[in-house]
């Protein structure tokens, strides 16, 4: 029996994930197929320091199995779309910007600005729909709403940036087992309000490259610190895929800047990430399959707010 499964294309910039399929006695080569391609969104609305600025990507599903090409990869982004998101006070229609028109040196800077990667590591035309001219309101509290059409399929969605609970403190320490001079553990502290559901996510870099998300969960709710002055280890991310050592995984190199971009996020934003890293943590023949939520009516992803807040760290030497 055929099992069809499409996969979004988020992250679309990121790690491309290599699909094997094994049988117990003998290798099984499923036949490929033809699958209705759907839209997937991907956007943001931050507001804080070190916030990105308001943007979207639009492309489209492949299926699950079959084979990825530069040129497939770039042919997904969907082109001419009217993609508008409003503040509750004004509606801003969104400027599509695609790297094959801008300078080299704007270019780089779009890459940075919209945490996309460098201009070394991406080889494709890359195209977003940004607000450009900043002219969003962007604070913690207010509500958006997307509203967009490609074609006659009409794209709707809300997100709203919550309340900003900060680290308010940074502690290094030795990481557990063998006495160890080249790597640290980072503790973080979060005074969480009392009687209020928060959600968190959180991103780390490294002498200055990208932030990424850890590959085991970027998600955490306050269920287990509700109202606590809570003390908790703050691993290091790993790019999914990347040959992992488990002797110093999650831990920083001292010696090392470290950026931390630690963010709040919305109950509905928390559920697409949660269901998210855990469909892409599952694996084996015998692992249940996650559906991941999605806050997008009109296609699959996620439309999120985030309040954000970017710590600058030296881990020092021992």
């Amino acid at each position: 029996m055929k099992a069809i499964r499409s996969i979004s294309n988020l992250f679309i910039l990121g790690i491309l994930l290599s699909i094997g399929i094994s049988a117990c006695e003998e290798p099984y080569i499923p036949e490929t197929f033809e699958a209705d391609q759907q839209l997937v969104l991907e956007g943001y609305v931050e507001a804080g320091e070190g916030a990105r600025p308001t943007f979207v990507l639009l492309t489209r599903s492949i299926p699950f199995v079959g084979t990825i090409s530069p040129q497939l990869f770039g042919s997904l982004f969907v082109r001419g779309a009217d993609i508008r998101i409003s503040d509750g006070d004004k509606e801003v229609r969104l400027t599509e910007l695609c790297l094959e028109n801008l300078p080299e040196d704007i270019r780089k800077q779009a890459l940075e600005l919209l945490g996309l990667g460098s201009a070394d590591s991406v080889n494709l035309n890359v195209c977003a729909y940004v607000d450009i001219a900043d002219e969003l309101t962007r604070e913690i509290g207010r509500s958006y709403t997307l509203r967009g059409s490609v074609g006659d399929v009409e794209i709707s969605a809300t997100t709203t940036i919550p309340e900003l609970v900060p680290i308010n403190n940074f502690r290094w320490d030795d990481p557990p087992g063998e006495p160890n001079d080249t790597f640290a553990q980072l503790f973080v502290r979060v005074d969480d309000p009392v009687g209020v559901q928060n959600f968190y996510r959180y991103l780390t870099a490294t002498e200055g490259g990208p932030l990424i998300p850890p590959p085991f969960g970027s998600v955490t709710d306050d269920a287990i610190f509700d109202g606590q002055d809570f003390e908790f280890p703050l691993s290091k991310a790993e790019r999914r895929g990347d040959d992992t050592d488990f002797n110093t995984f999650g831990l920083y190199r001292r010696d090392d800047t470290v950026t931390i971009k630690w963010c709040n996020i919305d109950k509905e934003h928390f559920d697409f990430w949660n269901t998210r890293d855990r469909a892409a943590s599952s694996g084996g023949p015998f692992s249940g399959y996650v559906r991941i939520r999605s806050n997008v009516r009109g296609a699959l992803g996620v439309f999120g707010g985030y309040a954000v807040s970017v710590y600058e760290l030296y881990c020092p030497p021992k």
